[in-house]
């Protein structure tokens, strides 16, 4: 334990002359690296014809640069066992590679080619359109997902936050290559871009591989500014679907990823519905009275708001019922205090699940620039568990009353023809 907690706990920062800035953690038990570099900018940032570019973007990326084709990018890892991979979120577009630290300066090279030299061919541009319309087809198909992504446009409506991050059809059909030059041309600011990292190098040695790299991305500066959501207002619809079971989501505005109550209301909707088996809503929902399968609630914080969305799914009969456990235990949570012993094992549960997550290297190495990112530091485990004992039974009781009231849901049902 001593040493998970000694290696969470030092980071090392170096920023370039460009505004790019470099974040290390060493390791020294593996001999996997990971690196990869975190953008701030997603699909919130897109105008009203860009919607969904930042996703074909990431897409895009692999599919050719001034010095590389398609296949040469994705053999280049791929041959030696690393992996490439990318991601795009509402405030993030991720490009990151996992492989043995060996390969390190081969793997910060490609990464740094795909992010900043794609040159977006139109065949492939042509090719990708395809796999994108099939991907949205398929989450269609998928009611938990598709009702996800209809869910952030019910709570944020008329608000970037409530479009979805893979576009419409109408959009992805007309995307160029000017289109995706432009995007990035007004996004895509060096200030905001890290360069994250963990392997077992010391800082010294990343900035021998990354330095070349790194310095001769080209200095980017502007500023541009989110417009905040504002003005929520509860909203509940309800949609027929050809599917056999009734699917809802329910939930409301949280605090932002800067408020100091984050973490306290991360703790109470972790006891509401985390992903333990232990939650109150899958103790009530499914182990006593088997209504549904699934049930979860999940906190996703953003820079200047945040979205709390709790999901089941369940027979069309047992819709009310459901309806009806899932207030009674928000209702708990506002208006019965936890006791000490409660009160521990929901602390308790809640370090052991980040302690684990930590472990893993690659998910060590995104949160690390994220946080850079959002934060401008990252807090070691040690001071998150120090915030996490501070926490009382009253604070949780007051988050409840004052973020989960009722009133101020939200809900989105899919109900069966």
């Amino acid at each position: 334990m001593f040493l998970m907690q000694k290696i969470l706990r030092d980071y090392e920062v170096y920023e370039f002359p460009n505004g790019i800035r470099l974040v290390h953690k060493q390791v020294t038990n593996s001999k996997i690296a990971h690196c990869g570099f975190v953008l701030d900018l997603g699909s919130r940032d897109e105008e009203p014809q860009q919607l969904g570019i930042a996703h074909f973007w990431e897409h895009m990326a692999f599919k050719g640069t001034k010095k590389r084709k398609s296949y040469h990018i994705l053999n280049s890892l791929e041959a030696v066992g690393g992996e490439l991979n990318a991601y795009t979120t509402k405030e993030k577009v991720c490009f990151y590679a996992s492989f043995l630290d060996k390969y390190y300066s081969k793997a910060v090279e490609l990464l740094t080619d795909i992010t900043f030299h794609s040159t977006f061919p139109e065949k492939e541009i042509e090719k990708e359109r395809t796999v994108i319309l099939e991907e949205m087809s398929m989450y269609l198909d998928a009611p938990d997902d598709a009702l996800a992504d209809e869910f952030d446009a019910v709570v944020f409506q008329n608000h970037t936050l409530g479009n979805n991050i893979l576009g419409t059809t109408e959009s992805v059909k007309r995307f160029s290559q000017a289109d995706f030059q432009d995007f990035i041309g007004q996004n895509t600011d060096t200030n905001r871009i890290i360069f994250a990292s963990v392997g077992n190098f010391s800082l010294k040695q990343i900035l021998q591989k990354v330095s070349t790299h790194l310095s001769a991305i080209p200095e980017v500066h502007f500023k541009k500014q989110r417009t905040p959501f504002v003005n929520y207002s509860p909203t509940t619809v309800q949609k027929v679907k050809p599917i056999s079971q009734a699917h809802v989501m329910l939930g409301c505005i949280a605090p932002a990823l800067t408020d100091h109550k984050r973490l306290p209301y991360f703790m109470l909707i972790n006891l509401l519905g985390g992903p333990a088996m232990n939650t109150r809503l899958n103790m009530s929902l499914r182990e006593k009275y088997g209504l549904v399968y699934t049930v979860e609630a999940s906190y996703t914080p953003y820079v200047d708001t945040g979205m709390l969305s709790i999901y089941f799914g369940t027979e069309k009969q047992q819709l009310n019922r459901a309806n009806d456990l899932v207030a009674k235990e928000i209702l708990k949570l506002q208006n019965q205090i936890l006791g000490i012993t409660q009160l521990k094992q929901t602390k308790e549960q809640l370090k052991g699940q980040l302690a684990m997550a930590e472990e893993n290297n690659a998910s060590l190495m995104l949160m690390l620039g994220k946080s850079l990112i959002d934060t401008e530091k990252v807090d070691s485990i040690d001071e998150v568990f120090e915030q996490i004992d501070a926490i009382t039974a009253i604070q949780l009781a007051d988050l409840a009353n004052e973020h989960l009231q009722l009133s101020a849901m939200s809900s989105l049902t899919y109900m069966p023809e």
